[in-house]
């Protein structure tokens, strides 16, 4: 993932800054507590593809 697109992209829902999970290929909201994938190096920002973190995975975000 280009470190400069990390930066300028946000979550489509509230705007807030993401964050890169390498291992699974997604993008993290942490407000929001869902995951957006990374599929061919292409993030997908739409709210429907996007999974729900789990409640250890949001727990384990707030270490």
């Amino acid at each position: 993932m280009d470190k400069k697109l990390l930066e300028i992209l946000a979550c489509p829902i509230c705007k807030s800054s993401l964050i890169y999970d390498k291992d699974n290929q997604e993008l993290i909201c942490k407000a929001d507590k869902l995951a957006f994938p990374i599929r061919d190096g292409i993030p997908v920002m739409l709210e429907d593809d996007a999974r729900e973190l789990s409640f250890e995975e949001a727990e384990a975000l707030r270490k």
